[in-house]
């Protein structure tokens, strides 16, 4: 998936996104020609393994 589609696909910006990248939280993309892209099921591994959230309101 896209940058833009990754970033949408866990629930951030595009600018958290990939900050996420950058530090590591978020895989980084494959690239298909000129195309950069994201493996879901490599999201989806991240996102299991970022720490859950304790003592905060979801509100």
């Amino acid at each position: 998936m896209s940058r833009d589609e990754a970033a949408r696909y866990v629930g951030v910006s595009t600018t958290t996104f990939d900050r996420m990248v950058q530090a590591g939280w978020m895989p980084g993309p494959k690239r298909v020609f000129s195309r950069l892209i994201w493996d879901r099921l490599q999201l989806d591994a991240a996102f299991t393994d970022l720490p859950e959230a304790t003592g905060e309101s979801t509100r």
